[in-house]
């Protein structure tokens, strides 16, 4: 018997472990999973976004728009961010980040000074801001390799 032939690549394994990931987030908009992968295809780290520890999901907000303090965006951790703050084995240079939508500039730099070599996204939609333009300048300037996740159609559906 020979071994089987129609199993999942290590990206799609991972970005799988990052799209599991986001479905932790309590975000109603947006579900960021991120996961982070040693040089040998091992998983060093997982996060989503979401509050820091100790901040109650039901007493800070969760809206997009409105006053500053109102809003989300001064309160949430990114995936990123989480995944590399959640590692507690080290040093994270050379590994490989899987993420389901492109760093911003924040979480780039956090990225560049863990020593992260590789970024693999899934969605690029905010291409356009200021704040991406700003990671990618970042990540070519720092040598930090980053491409798009290139989606198979393979389904994998789980039962829990």
């Amino acid at each position: 018997m020979e071994k089987r032939t129609d199993y999942i690549t290590w990206d799609e394994y991972f970005m799988g472990v990052a799209k599991l990931s986001a479905q932790r987030s309590k975000d109603p908009n947006t579900q960021v999973g991120a996961c982070i992968v040693s040089a040998d295809n091992k998983i060093l780290s997982m996060g989503y976004n979401g509050l820091p520890i100790g901040c109650s999901d039901d007493e800070f907000p969760w809206a997009r728009e409105g006053a500053e303090l109102d809003t989300k965006y001064l309160f949430v951790t990114h995936s990123e961010l989480n995944a590399i703050l959640n590692y507690r084995g080290g040093s994270l240079d050379g590994s490989k980040l899987y993420v389901t939508l492109f760093p911003c500039n924040e979480c780039a730099k956090a990225i560049i000074q863990a020593g992260i070599r590789t970024v693999v996204y899934e969605a690029d939609k905010y291409s356009d801001s200021a704040a991406v333009r700003a990671s990618k300048r970042m990540f070519d300037a720092a040598g930090v390799r980053y491409y798009q996740y290139q989606k198979t159609g393979r389904k994998i559906q789980l039962e829990l």
